[in-house]
């Protein structure tokens, strides 16, 4: 008789198993990395009517003394180079502006929605240096990382708001293929190999931005009409902000300015310690 209501029991049991697969059970949750992209009838479709902002940014003071890269721990490295190679955290252009400042539109948007560029952006690895220094990039875009360097190299993206990753990469080897599955302005990269090497990577969820040039100059293409919070991110000096309407097929114009004594509260030296400091220890002393 005990057996009998056991196995009675086991069939209820199973039978209440299949009866709840038949009807649809609840499928197991997504990561946001598996999440599906947006659909193309939630993608801000063109209208015809997009702006344009350009502008430029400017430096005031005098520059920062920067002590040379030593790269003579890894003699490949050093034979890429005829010259002395100093870190890029602040580069001045001649025409008093800065180089390697990411500009993007930071508040505006509202609700909108934009296709994922299908290219990947590409980052890579030239004389033991990151180029370009400083990249923009859309969430769940591919980041193609590639070498030209007969040594190798550990990439190793240090994220506050997407999954951390660390991959060596060898001579000659295939590129990274990676993605940035959230919005994060911005995210440091560094080599593990090669202490003095740097980037930084901003992610976005739209592809308005731009970065700044040996001429300081920037330009942000196919805005909707609207007003607009536009953000310019150094890495030592940290951001500043200011607001910036877009009329329809209009230009419209954002100037920044940055000070060599500007305070260091916001700067990535202080977010980012064990990345940067051991770039100034790799430098030769003065």
């Amino acid at each position: 008789m005990k057996t009998m209501r056991t196995m009675l029991s086991w069939l209820t049991i199973s039978f209440l198993i299949l009866l709840s697969l038949s009807c649809g059970g609840q499928e197991p949750e997504t990561t946001e990395e598996q999440r599906p992209p947006t659909t193309p009838a939630q993608v801000y479709q063109p209208t015809g009517d997009e702006g344009t902002i350009t502008g430029k940014v400017n430096f005031q003071g005098q520059a920062p003394k920067q002590r040379p890269l030593a790269m003579e721990a890894d003699p490949i490295c050093a034979s890429k180079h005829t010259t002395v190679v100093y870190p890029e955290v602040v580069v001045v252009n001649t025409n008093g502006t800065l180089r390697n400042v990411f500009v993007y539109v930071k508040s505006g948007l509202g609700d909108k929605t934009f296709a994922v560029p299908q290219d990947p952006v590409q980052l890579d690895q030239i004389g033991c240096l990151y180029k370009p220094h400083v990249l923009g990039m859309q969430a769940r875009q591919n980041l193609k990382v590639i070498t030209s360097d007969a040594t190798t190299h550990n990439i190793h993206p240090i994220p506050k708001n997407n999954r951390e990753w660390n991959v060596s990469q060898s001579p000659g080897a295939e590129p990274i293929i990676q993605s940035f599955a959230r919005e994060e302005v911005m995210i440091p990269v560094k080599c593990n190999q090669h202490p003095w090497m740097q980037a930084w990577i901003g992610v976005l969820a739209h592809p308005f931005y731009a970065v700044t040039g040996d001429d300081g100059a920037f330009e942000i293409k196919g805005l909707p009409p609207g007003d607009y919070e536009i953000e310019a991110w150094q890495e030592r000096y940290g951001a500043v902000t200011q607001k910036v309407t877009v009329g329809p097929k209009g230009t419209a114009t954002a100037e920044f300015t940055f000070n060599a004594e500007q305070a260091y509260a916001a700067s990535s030296l202080r977010m980012l310690p064990a990345l940067v400091l051991p770039c100034c220890g790799a430098s030769r002393p003065q």
